[in-house]
C-alpha cells in the first residue's frame, strides 16, 4: 500500500460502489481476510456481504460502509469522507432555496450542511384494497341474511316439560 487509497465519489451510488472496488483492490486483500480484519476492527462484515455488496450498483448500507473501509485499512478522517460521501448521495443535494429551521439557526450551523426536515407522507390505502373489503363485507352480509331467511339458526327442537319441582 504504497500509493494513496481512492478517495470516494459524492455523484451516484453505482460511482460509490466502483470506487469501493477500487478501495479492495487497493487493499489488496480476498474477501475472507476482509471478513477478518473487519472483525480485528470491532466490525461485522461477513466475505459473502462484502462480495454481494461489490458485485451490486445498489449504495450499500452505512454499516457495511464503515466495516468494509475499515477492514481495508481506511482510519480517521479519510473514514469519515467515505460515510459522509455515503450519506451524501443517499440523501441527495440540499436545495439553496431550502427554509432554515429555527433550532438549527439557534446553534449556528450553516444552512448547507443541513437538509430540510421532510414531512411523512400520509399512508393511504389503494383503491383495490377498499373495494376488496367492500366486496368481502357484502358477501358476509348476503350469506347471514340468507342463513337467517333459511331458518339455520332456529331451534327446531319443541321443548320438553319436564315435571321437576321448582320449589327448593
Amino acid at each position: 500500500m504504497t500509493t494513496a487509497p481512492p478517495t470516494p465519489p459524492d455523484t451516484d451510488a453505482a460511482a460509490f460502489v466502483a470506487a469501493l472496488r477500487r478501495l479492495k483492490a487497493w487493499s489488496g486483500l480476498s474477501y475472507r481476510r476482509l471478513e477478518r480484519h473487519a472483525a480485528d476492527a470491532g466490525h461485522c462484515l461477513p466475505y459473502s456481504t462484502a462480495a454481494t455488496m461489490l458485485g451490486r450498483e445498489r449504495l450499500p448500507r452505512e454499516e457495511l460502509v464503515a466495516a468494509f473501509v475499515a477492514a481495508c485499512g481506511i482510519r480517521g478522517d479519510e473514514a469519515e469522507a467515505w460515510l459522509d460521501a455515503r450519506t451524501g448521495i443517499a440523501c441527495g443535494p440540499v436545495p439553496a432555496d431550502a427554509p432554515v429551521p429555527a433550532e438549527v439557526r439557534s446553534v449556528g450551523l450553516a444552512p448547507a450542511n443541513v437538509a430540510p426536515p421532510v414531512a411523512a407522507p400520509a399512508r393511504t390505502r389503494p383503491w383495490r384494497t377498499r373495494w376488496a373489503l367492500v366486496g368481502a363485507a357484502a358477501l358476509v352480509t348476503a350469506l347471514l341474511g340468507g342463513a337467517t331467511a333459511s331458518g339455520v339458526f332456529t331451534d327446531d327442537e319443541e321443548v320438553v316439560r319436564t315435571t321437576t319441582s321448582v320449589r327448593l
